[in-house]
């Protein structure tokens, strides 16, 4: 079947980003939602055939503004509203921070609040592109990523894990998050590990493979993150991990929905079934759903 003859998903979006110029996308949003681009996104996505959307967040308010207008594009939307990460660490780009224990069970609150329908927690930084295996910050220790993701299980929510990196990839699966988001540089034991747990990969292949050929990054380190992540991917799927197709449309370079299409096909070509994919996608829906609070 064509990825055309079906409906698309897409888990690992950014509504309030354009693919295009990221400055220029936040500027957009900053005295307000911009409705307008809302809705240009949400008829992109609809017209592409995109029928799930699960955004990743944003401090702007735009992926909740989003919820409100997608069901008019027959589009099923779901948000965290905003990303939660360590002060000082990654994460300010999409999310809001916390420094103690009481400030994130606050933020927990405000995001329940907000209409969000699961926390997004930013575990560790993004790729740097300039050695490989680089990354831009350290990952988060094990018993903290612990702590965060039982605060919010406890509140009822589901957590949507940004992390890189095999020793925070692992202790993110260990404490049981519910969505692997990335997952780059990942070794065997943590592709058993990941293949064992209940966590859903979302391997956002299309993000990484936008900056082949980009001038200003080392292109070998490009090329062998994008190699290895292929390996990943056909090794998870051989060992029955669940997958699901989120290309991180709005990144640099990921435009809303040819970023869809493009991650549909990157991980068909990687090994994924199609039968896996559409297992892995109304898995990751079943469990994350809309943007309505909702019990784990």
């Amino acid at each position: 079947m064509s990825i055309c003859e079906t409906m698309l998903y897409e888990c690992h979006g950014h509504i309030f980003l354009d693919g295009a110029d990221f400055a220029a996308a936040r500027r957009r949003h900053a005295g307000g939602v911009d409705v307008s681009a809302v809705k240009a996104a949400l008829g992109a996505l609809r017209d592409a055939g995109v029928g799930y959307f699960r955004d990743g967040g944003d401090a702007l308010g735009v992926s909740a503004a989003a919820a409100q207008i997608a069901p008019d594009y027959g589009i099923d939307y779901a948000t965290p509203a905003f990303a939660i990460h360590k002060k000082g660490r990654y994460g300010s780009i999409v999310g809001k921070s916390y420094e103690t224990a009481a400030d994130y069970r606050a933020l927990v609150a405000e995001a329940k609040a907000a209409g969000g329908g699961f926390i997004k927690l930013m575990l560790s930084g993004i790729i740097t592109f300039a050695r490989y295996g680089e990354l831009s910050c350290p990952g988060l220790e094990a018993d903290e990523i612990c702590k965060l993701v039982n605060i919010a299980h406890g509140e009822g929510l589901c957590v949507m894990a940004h992390v890189n990196g095999a020793d925070t990839v692992r202790a993110a699966i260990a404490a049981g998050v519910d969505s692997i988001e990335h997952g780059y540089f990942m070794d065997e034991d943590c592709l058993r590990a990941l293949a064992d747990s209940g966590s859903i990969w979302v391997p956002t292949l299309a993000a990484t493979s936008a900056f082949v050929g980009r001038a200003g990054f080392d292109a070998a380190a490009v090329e062998q993150t994008v190699a290895q992540q292929k390996r990943n991917i056909a090794a998870a799927a051989a060992l029955g991990a669940v997958i699901a197709s989120g290309s991180d449309a709005g990144a640099s370079g990921v435009t809303h929905a040819d970023g869809t299409q493009t991650e549909y096909r990157l991980l068909y070509a990687a090994g994924v079934s199609e039968q896996q994919l559409l297992q892995g996608n109304a898995a990751l829906r079943r469990r994350f759903g809309t943007g309505e609070n909702h019990n784990i």
